[in-house]
């Protein structure tokens, strides 16, 4: 008798139990990608730089410095000639001198360090660096053509540095011999050094109690003294070096004469009033920094920034020009930092012909046109305007369609703001890098201003291609009193938006619990009215069909949505007296005129449920194919059709997660959403106009009984955190494919719901869509971040589109058009079933079969930190998911077997602006807010890093440098031009000793061997050059020595003859000739 086996029995039906086997054409995809294509890399940083501090220009290279109180440098050339540099103690810069024309910069730091910076290579390092032990610097003055860098410090001495090789000399100004017996206090710090520009043996150095000195640096003593009663800020030369100008803190400009030292030959208080009884004008602020600039031509420039009257208050910075007899006021919109007048010479013993003026603002940087009347502004090129509203959220999109940037552009140039100069940009040096990159590149970027800019990002540069402004739409705040609230602040922020390249199809979402469809048109338009669409999201927190504890359900009526008799009505917030109820934004009323590009096709807005105001949008999604738009919060989804300007489905959270054939029926409840023209009054939200089609679809599902639903934590409500449009099996073993949309959750649940459309042309128009709930697909740990859905070649598969075309096209256009590019993706390869869909959270990665709807792959990303964005991205010819988590870890994985491919701690999570910016994009290119003004695009390609110094502009172009000004016949007879001053033998080791060791320490600069070869064609290497330079001067005078002679010869025999012809004629008379 056979033996009867319980355990078999049991494994029996645990394999019949047990799930099916996940489809095997997952194991057999083949992927390309391997870690060795990946690394990790900045490529260049766009915007303002924040928080500037200094600036410096180099007049023959054309090149702006500008230094930051983060000890970051931001360098720029012509358009698109950008360079971000660092210094790693993050102190602030607070001074900068070009080396000029010698591709070399000298940085002074506030932490007492100074820094020699080769820009001679792409990507610009550090050669020396010295550290003050003992002084703080307040000062520095590198003479034109000179290697010896003066410092002057808080103790009031000056000390002497060699740029070549970063030492101190032993030469050095101190303080008391400076001032000797002029003053019985201490001077105070050195605020100015300039030497004579007729004499470089002459040093002006001034203090800031008043007390300017000119200093013989042969006889290492002063030559005069110059006192006045006021602190001293700035001084300027005059070319000629017979007289400077000093500003002062009391509002005033005195100007001196080097040859009368007791008072100055003129004082001036530019913005004082005079009064009539010849008494001194009442003290004004002060000038803060003041330039004296010659023409050859004309009257002198001055310029100076302050010195307005304290009687001004609230007044806007000026920046003041004085030409001639004429005094002109400039107002700026931010506080001046610093401003550089620009000269056609870098010589300071010539004519300078100023030409314009750079005025470096706490936000922004101007240039200004000296040579036009009315003194206009010249057309920036750079991408300095990026916060010029706050930036709340930032898309980026790299290989994009490539029609999509001319069309943007072209509608974008009729946004330009006309009146500037006519000149081209000053600014001009550089040359553009030579970028593999051949693919477009758009930037999209939310404002709390409601405006939205889309900028061309390809090639390593950024310009701003459009601006949208969504305030257009809604009518002008009536009362200033509604912004109290801390909500209502900038009701117009954008929170969120989604951007369709091919369609061109635009949904963006406000603070204020409001978003707005936009269709891209060519044709400039005027709506007569806006299209309104008002939505009630309905919620558990509205108290509505609450579900029992347990037991069977029954339907139950819905509250009355207005408060019983003798309940109070809620409490309107604060700022809101009257309106409670009424959205934060009013729709206008009044017709729209709509210029080409981005206009309006539908406004949603949410209205207060229950007296509890709307929640903002966390998640928004939009499909031209279907004309659907999604959007969730912490109350629920809900699905509005943009071509019929209807709500489709509103439903809670919790009922997403039951399929809709388990739910029970239950009456309907007061209609959640209804389409309004805009000059309607909205006051009475129960007379408001239903949704045409709200009655036939009852879009409205009771909650689920079942366990997993009563098991969320209340506490903590799941919110919508990510939604997918695709084509896909809505359920497990369907027989075909059909619309779907994916809906992801904050607590890891990702639910499917299917949709049934009506077919194309006018029946889209009349018949309704309708949606199914579907029930979950999978449950991940923590909160749902992308979906995408993959072939069985595990390739992406895009959401389906609809082509773009101008609305105001011809219906054969259109046609032509969809006919030339077909609007749904490709159809899946192998097999209807072989589709997975790749499913991110903040926690871990899942490839799920739609087939089996079970998971094939998975992967923990993080456990003691969180994602903070992800996205499925092409890289390479392949896709994977990049994941940027909390810790500074940047990731990636392959798909679909989930290989780490990048992991690199990379930037750590700082500020929660970088978690609100920060994206990934196609071809390995990420982006981020790195500060509330600039921009800093990174790459995590292999191929990229690689070229990326070919793609990097260059900074240092060779150029000749001018020569210098004629002294003329008689000046160079009588000595009256430019006297000259060997340096090397007053400041040289021989002559001057060593300085003290523990004045400052030299620290080798981190440039490595490409910036040592940079220093031996840069700096350093000015020995070679004057060599060869004395080389080609000794043949020329070589050939100048032979020609001479020659010239002696002829003469002699030239004297020879004519003294023959002399005396042969000598004795004769004249007619005897």
């Amino acid at each position: 008798m056979k033996k009867f086996n319980i355990r078999k029995v049991l494994d029996g039906f645990t394999a019949a139990a047990a799930p099916p086997a996940p489809p095997r054409e997952v194991d057999a995809v083949p992927e390309s990608l391997q870690s060795e294509l990946f690394q990790l890399c900045k490529t260049v940083r766009h915007g303002f730089p924040y928080r500037p501090s200094s600036m410096a220009f180099d007049p023959v290279q054309k090149i702006l410095a500008v230094g930051t109180q983060t000890g970051s440098l931001r360098l720029f050339g012509r358009a698109g000639v950008e360079c971000y540099c660092q210094h790693e103690s993050g102190a602030a810069v607070i001074q900068l001198q070009f080396l000029v024309n010698e591709g070399a910069l000298v940085s002074a730091l506030a932490d007492d360090t100074i820094h020699l910076w080769n820009l001679r290579q792409k990507i610009p390092a550090i050669l020396h660096s010295l550290k003050f032990n003992r002084e703080r610097i307040t000062y520095c003055h590198l003479p034109f053509q000179s290697k010896w860098l003066y410092v002057g410090t808080e103790r009031g001495n000056i000390h002497i540095v060699n740029v070549e090789s970063f030492s101190l000399s032993g030469y050095v100004i101190m303080w008391n011999k400076a001032i000797e017996l002029s003053t019985k206090t201490h001077p105070g710090p050195v605020v100015h050094i300039s030497d004579n520009p007729m004499d470089e043996g002459k040093l002006l150095i001034g203090f800031e109690c008043g007390v300017v000195v000119l200093w013989d640096l042969k006889s290492k003593k002063a030559d005069c003294r110059y006192s006045y009663d006021e602190a001293i800020h700035s001084i300027a030369w005059h070319h000629e070096g017979k007289q400077f100008v000093c500003s002062h803190s009391d509002g005033t400009l005195t100007t001196w004469n080097i040859r009368t030292p007791a008072k100055p030959v003129l004082t001036v208080t530019p913005h004082g009033k005079q009064p009539k009884d010849g008494k001194k004008p009442e003290p004004c602020k002060p000038i803060l920094k003041v330039e004296y600039k010659t023409t050859r031509a004309g009257d002198p420039f001055m310029v100076l920034s302050g010195g307005l009257s304290y009687d001004t208050v609230g007044r806007r910075a000026c920046l003041t020009v004085m030409h001639g007899k004429s005094t002109t006021v400039l107002e700026m919109d931010f506080p001046i930092v610093d401003f550089l007048t620009l000269c056609e010479t870098p010589y300071p013993n010539d004519f300078q012909e100023p030409y314009a003026v750079v005025v470096l603002l706490q936000r922004d940087l101007v240039v200004i046109d000296l040579g036009q009347i009315g003194y206009p502004l010249f057309e920036s090129p750079y991408p300095l305007n990026i916060h010029e509203s706050p930036v709340t959220c930032c898309e980026y999109f790299a290989d994009c369609p490539s029609e999509l940037i001319p069309a943007l552009y072209s509608v974008g140039s009729r946004q330009k703001r006309q009146g500037y100069s006519k000149k081209e940009w000053p600014i001009s040096g550089g040359n553009w890098g030579q970028g593999t990159q051949s693919y477009p590149e758009i930037i999209i970027t939310g404002h709390a201003d409601g405006s939205v800019k889309f900028w061309d990002a390809s090639a390593l540069m950024l310009q701003v291609l459009y601006k949208l402004k969504t305030a257009k739409v809604f009518e002008k705040a009536r009362c200033k009193e509604e912004k109290a609230d801390a909500v209502d602040e900038d009701p117009l922020a954008i929170q969120t938006l989604f951007w369709c390249p091919d369609s061109r199809m635009l949904c963006v979402a406000g603070v204020s619990a409001h978003l707005i469809v936009y269709r891209f048109s060519k044709q400039e338009v005027t709506a007569d009215v806006v299209q309104l669409l008002e939505v009630r999201m309905l919620s558990e927190r509205s108290g509505v069909d609450a579900p029992d504890p347990g037991g069977d359900q029954t339907p139950t009526a819905p509250p009355p949505s207005t408060p019983q008799d003798g309940d109070a009505p809620p409490a309107p917030p604060a700022g809101c007296s009257e309106g409670a109820r009424d959205p934060v934004l009013q729709v206008r009323s009044s017709a729209l005129k709509q210029s080409p590009g981005y206009q309006v096709e539908l406004v949603i807005q949410l209205l207060w449920v229950s007296g509890e105001p709307p929640q903002q949008v966390t998640s928004l999604a939009l499909n031209s194919s279907y004309g659907l738009v999604v959007f969730g919060n912490s109350e629920g989804l809900a699905v509005v059709d943009y071509f019929q300007k209807t709500l489709i489905l509103s439903m809670s959270v919790s009922e997403l997660h039951v399929p809709a054939e388990l739910r029970s029926p239950r009456k309907s409840q007061h209609p959640s959403g209804a389409l309004c023209d805009s000059n309607e009054g909205t006051n009475n939200l129960d007379d408001r106009c239903k949704s045409p089609t709200s009655d036939a679809k009852d879009g409205s599902f009771s909650r689920s009984r079942s366990s997993s639903v009563t098991s969320i934590d209340r506490e903590s409500p799941e919110v919508l955190s990510s939604f997918h449009f695709c084509e896909t099996l809505p359920r497990k073993w369907d027989g075909g494919l059909s619309p779907c949309l994916m809906v992801g959750a904050s607590q890891g649940s990702v639910m499917m719901l299917s949709l049934t459309l009506p077919p194309a042309g006018d029946q889209r128009l009349l018949q309704p869509v309708s949606l199914a709930c579907c029930g979950s697909l999978n449950r991940l740990r923590g909160g749902i971040l992308t979906m995408a859905l993959l072939d069985s070649t595990g390739a992406l598969l895009p959401p389906p589109f609809e082509p773009w075309c101008d609305p105001s096209a011809s219906d054969e256009e259109k046609e032509k058009l969809r006919r030339r590019r077909p609007a749904s993706p490709p159809a899946p390869q192998g097999g209807q079933d072989a589709q997975f869909a790749v499913l991110c959270s903040d926690k871990q990665v899942k490839v799920v079969s739609m087939a089996t709807q079970s998971c094939v792959h998975k992967h923990s990303i993080t456990e003691a930190s969180f994602v903070l964005r992800a996205d499925v991205v092409h890289v390479a010819g392949a896709s994977c998911v990049a994941c940027f988590c909390a810790n500074g870890h940047i990731m990636a994985f392959s798909l679909p077997s989930l290989r780490p491919l990048l992991d690199v701690n990379y930037l750590p999570l700082t500020d929660m602006r970088i978690a609100r910016t920060f994206c990934f994009s196609n071809q390995g290119q990420a982006l981020y807010l790195t500060s509330p003004t600039e921009i800093q695009r990174i790459s995590y390609i292999q191929e990229t890093c690689d070229n990326l110094q070919e793609m990097l502009s260059e900074l240092f172009t060779p150029v000749d440098t001018p020569e210098a000004p004629n002294r003329g016949f008689f000046k160079g007879l009588f000595g009256g031009g430019a006297q000259s001053l060997d340096r090397e033998d007053l400041f040289g080791e021989v002559a001057a000793g060593k300085a003290s060791r523990s004045l400052a320490q030299h620290i080798p600069g981190p440039g490595g061997m490409e910036g040592m070869k940079g220093a031996a064609s840069g700096v350093v290497g000015d020995l070679a050059r004057a060599r060869v330079a004395l080389d080609e001067r000794g043949q020329k005078l070589g050939e100048l020595e032979e020609r001479t002679a020659a010239m002696m010869s002829s003469a002699e025999s030239f004297s020879k003859h004519a003294h023959d012809m002399m005396l042969k004629y000598k004795d004769k008379k004249w007619y005897q000739l």
